[in-house]
C-alpha cells in the first residue's frame, strides 16, 4: 500500500510537473503573441513615409527583330478646354466622360529603335524647356539601360520644344554621336531668322528654342533634312503627316513583316479626339491641314491593322486603332514581358 501511495503520488507530481510546463508554454506562447500583435498593430497605424514616385518611365518591346523601346519625358498639365478649337462646355464633358479633368495631365512620350546594327530616338523631349514635370528622357533612357552617346541618329516629328528639347543642354549637345534628320520644310520654317521677325510675339519663343535646339548640330554637321516620304535607314521611312507643323512628319518602322507607326503630334486629347477627329488645337499651325492630316493616317493605320504610337497619348502611348463610323477608338497594347531566348 505505502508502495502503491508513493507511486501513485510520484504519479501525480509527473503528471502536476508536466500541466505546469503546459501552461508555462502556454503562457509563453499567449505573451509572445501579444507582443508580436502589439508589434503589428503598433507597425499597420505608423507614419510609413510615402515614396511619392513610380518606376522609371520605359516600356519595351519586340517588332520583328527591332526592339523598341517607349520613354516618358515626363506630363505636363494643359488646360485643353481653352486650347481645342471646341467649345469647353463640350470638352469637359467629353473629359468627364472619360473620368478625366481639366487641365488635363498629358504624356510626352518619346521612342527608341535597336536595329541591331543603329540606335535611333524619335524625339528627345522637352528638356529644360517646359518646366520641372517634363525633362525626364535622360533618366529614362540611362535607366532602360542605354545612354546618350549610343544613339546613332535622331527623327524628329517636328521642332515644338517638347520634341526637341532634350537635344542641348546649357549650349552643349547631349547626344555627340547622333546626326539629327528632320523633314527639311520644317527646318526651312523653324530655323529662319525672316520668320522669326516675322512671327507673333507670343511665337517667337517656339522659334528661338527650335533655333537654340538645332543649331549646335547644324554647325557641327550634324542635322540631315530630307524632303518628303522616303528611306531613311533600313527599316525605317518617313511618312509625311503635314499640319500640325509646316514639315510635321511621322516614321514607319518595319521589320520581318511588323510596321509600327510613330505618328507625334497627330493627335493631343484622345478622349476628344478620337470621336471628334476634325476637332484641332491651337498648336497646330495649319489646323484645316492637321485634320486632313489625322484621318488620312488614322484611316490608313486602321484598314491595315498597323501599330501606332502617339507622343501625347498616355504613356506608353502604344496601340491599334480601329474605325467607328466617322470616328476611332483606341486599343492599347497588352502588356508583355519581354521574352527571352526559350520563352
Amino acid at each position: 500500500m505505502k508502495y502503491a501511495n508513493a507511486q501513485h503520488g510520484a504519479t501525480f507530481n509527473h503528471q502536476g510537473e508536466n500541466m505546469r510546463t503546459h501552461l508555462r508554454g502556454n503562457i509563453l506562447r499567449a505573451t509572445t503573441a501579444a507582443i508580436l500583435l502589439g508589434l503589428t498593430a503598433s507597425s499597420a497605424f505608423a507614419a510609413a513615409p510615402m515614396a511619392q514616385t513610380s518606376a522609371p518611365g520605359y516600356y519595351r518591346f519586340m517588332l520583328g527583330n527591332f526592339e523598341v523601346t517607349a520613354l516618358s519625358d515626363g506630363t505636363v498639365d494643359l488646360p485643353v478646354d481653352q486650347l481645342l478649337h471646341e467649345p469647353a462646355a463640350k470638352t469637359v464633358a467629353a473629359l468627364n466622360h472619360a473620368f478625366l479633368k481639366t487641365p488635363q495631365e498629358t504624356s510626352d512620350n518619346a521612342y527608341l529603335v535597336n536595329t541591331g546594327k543603329r540606335l535611333i530616338l524619335i524625339d528627345t523631349g522637352a528638356g529644360d524647356l517646359f518646366g520641372p514635370t517634363l525633362g525626364k528622357l535622360m533618366s529614362n533612357l540611362k535607366a532602360s539601360g542605354y545612354s546618350a552617346a549610343d544613339v546613332d541618329d535622331i527623327l524628329l516629328t517636328h521642332m515644338h520644344p517638347d520634341h526637341v528639347g532634350g537635344l542641348v543642354k546649357n549650349k552643349v549637345i547631349q547626344f555627340p554621336n547622333a546626326i539629327v534628320h528632320a523633314e527639311r520644310d520644317e527646318g526651312d520654317y523653324w530655323l529662319s531668322e525672316t520668320n522669326l521677325a516675322k512671327a507673333p510675339d507670343a511665337s517667337k519663343a517656339f522659334f528661338n528654342d527650335a533655333m537654340a535646339e538645332l543649331d549646335p548640330y547644324v554647325k557641327a554637321g550634324k542635322f540631315r533634312p530630307f524632303k518628303g516620304d522616303v528611306a531613311l535607314l533600313p527599316g525605317v521611312s518617313s511618312y509625311t503627316s503635314f499640319g500640325h507643323t509646316a514639315g510635321h512628319t511621322s516614321y514607319m518602322i518595319e521589320s520581318q513583316g511588323h510596321k509600327l507607326l510613330l505618328m507625334g503630334d497627330l493627335i493631343h486629347v484622345p478622349a476628344v479626339q478620337l470621336d471628334h477627329p476634325n476637332v484641332t488645337i491651337s498648336f497646330d499651325s495649319d489646323p484645316k491641314e492637321a485634320a486632313a492630316s489625322r484621318i488620312r493616317v488614322f484611316n490608313a493605320m486602321a484598314k491595315d491593322r498597323t501599330l501606332v504610337a502617339g507622343a501625347h497619348i498616355p504613356f506608353p502611348g502604344v496601340g491599334h486603332l480601329r474605325t467607328a463610323g466617322a470616328s476611332y477608338q483606341w486599343v492599347p497594347v497588352n502588356f508583355s514581358r519581354m521574352r527571352q531566348n526559350g520563352d
